[in-house]
């Protein structure tokens, strides 16, 4: 406070109300693109579908808005204009392979855009549902390691016979009657918990340095063990469930959340290693990381057979140019699998270069949003909590598109918010509840503290208010 006046702090709730309302603008604008470029005209479900996505948004801003009123104003604004992307994508699809169907003859395919939206509808009520039952982010400590038994159970539940499946030769999913579910997305969610209160309790012992390489502080023997340990369990992740991408994804988060609970750059460097290490095990012995690898390295020798999906995507990507050849006017159902895996391409074929760059700086605005409730929190917990749910976003967009653009091998990951799929999605969603909360947590302001309008953070601030 200033004298006896009390300090005054905007919730900046109405920056998040205009962003939802230009993403849902956008939204509609490339719905209705698709469906006048390639029907002739709007889509018989078009005013319902933006309806309901309409109503979709008000529930969420609405949630935030009395669940976390001082919750990151920009997050879940870049979370929804990625969904929206996603969703326009999935349709264009729907429709490209509904038109195949009628001109072979055949039986017109499900349209996946809408369980993709009905997906989307339990998502967000899960984001309201978390807000509502978590209201303090540190309340998720005590639960430390009933997290991770749950989340190492759920990660190996496929390999239990008669519920798991394989898909594409990974054994990620268990089915249940007529429905499937890739745990594994829920996990990473519980282990990122078990390591940030893992962490907090053990960050100091594992800071000591007994001697030094090259400059480079080595920690003891004995603190070695949990990073190990994530290793070899990484390893066997890959060996059971033949999944790259999860074990690269799941090793990754724990050697930045040491480091980050730490600052002990020595971390980084035996996490490297290990990294090395495993790829090169892996590339001997497993022969599906050998093949993703040899279609990384040679793609075009492979192109009719293992690495076609990769030639197609890269075919489309080439083809698309500076601005892409716009909504509904490419051909990304030439490429298989486009609204799961290989969606970034897709979403880069019709938008190209300049709208791979908007994608990516949304993935980068709640990434950095999310670092940023990281440094802003004051308990350890929170901090490598939100770092921790952060980098699981950064790690699996970097591994994906990396994948697609052939940065790196392919791993199978999904592309989070825009591929299609119902279990991504709804851990999707709950992650962005959980760094909400978490920032809510960080921005609240002192209990001697009164609200401030919008038009008085910006005069008081001397700019944009923050």
């Amino acid at each position: 406070s200033t004298g006896d006046r009390p300090a005054r702090v905007s919730n900046r709730r109405n920056v998040e109300r205009n962003l939802l309302a230009l993403a849902f603008v956008i939204g509609i604008l490339a719905y209705a693109t698709v469906d006048i470029v390639v029907l002739g005209g709007l889509s018989p479900d078009f005013g319902v579908a933006i309806a309901v996505f309409g109503a979709l948004l008000v529930v969420a801003h609405i949630g935030v808005r009395i669940l976390a009123p001082f919750a990151d104003p920009f997050i879940l604004p870049a979370v929804v204009m990625l969904n929206t992307l996603g969703l326009v994508m999935i349709h264009r699809l729907d429709l490209a392979d509904q038109l195949r169907a009628q001109a072979n003859g055949t039986e017109l395919p499900r349209a996946d855009a809408e369980a993709q939206f009905t997906w989307l509808m339990l998502a967000v009520g899960l984001f309201v549902l978390t807000l509502l039952l978590i209201r303090d982010h540190r309340r998720l400590q005590r639960y430390t390691y009933t997290a991770a038994l749950v989340g190492v159970i759920l990660l190996l539940l496929p390999l239990v016979p008669g519920i798991g499946t394989s898909i594409n030769g990974a054994t990620l999913w268990i089915q249940v009657g007529p429905f499937s579910f890739q745990p594994s997305e829920l996990s990473k969610i519980l282990l990122t918990i078990f390591f940030a209160g893992y962490l907090v309790l053990k960050r100091e012992s594992m800071a000591i340095v007994r001697t030094k390489v090259m400059g480079l502080g080595i920690p003891r023997g004995r603190d070695l063990g949990p990073i190990v340990v994530a290793w070899a369990f990484a390893l066997v992740v890959l060996a059971l469930e033949k999944d790259l991408g999860t074990a690269l994804m799941f090793f990754g988060l724990f050697v930045v959340m040491v480091y980050v609970a730490t600052g002990r750059r020595s971390w980084l460097v035996i996490g490297a290693g290990l990294l090395v290490i495993g790829g090169l095990l892996g590339y001997l012995v497993f022969g599906h990381v050998q093949l993703r690898v040899n279609i990384w390295l040679d793609t075009w020798s492979y192109a009719q057979d293992e690495s076609f999906q990769l030639a197609q995507g890269l075919f489309g990507l080439a083809s698309g140019g500076l601005l892409g050849s716009g909504w509904g006017s490419g051909y990304p159902q030439f490429v298989p699998f486009a609204k799961s895996d290989f969606i970034a391409a897709a979403i880069g074929e019709e938008l190209d270069l300049t709208g791979m760059f908007a994608v990516i700086l949304l993935y980068a605005i709640v990434v950095e949003r999310g670092f940023r409730a990281a440094v802003a929190v004051r308990d350890p917990f929170g901090k490598l909590l939100a770092v921790g749910l952060s980098s699981v976003l950064a790690l699996q967009t970097f591994v994906v598109i990396g994948g697609v653009t052939r940065l790196i091998p392919l791993t199978g990951l999904t592309t989070p918010f825009l591929a299609y799929g119902g279990s991504a999605l709804l851990a999707n969603w709950i992650t962005v509840a959980l760094l909400l909360r978490i920032s809510d947590r960080a921005r609240r302001p002192a209990p001697d503290a009164t609200p401030l309008t919008e038009v008085q953070a910006i005069d008081v601030a001397g700019g944009d208010g923050r």
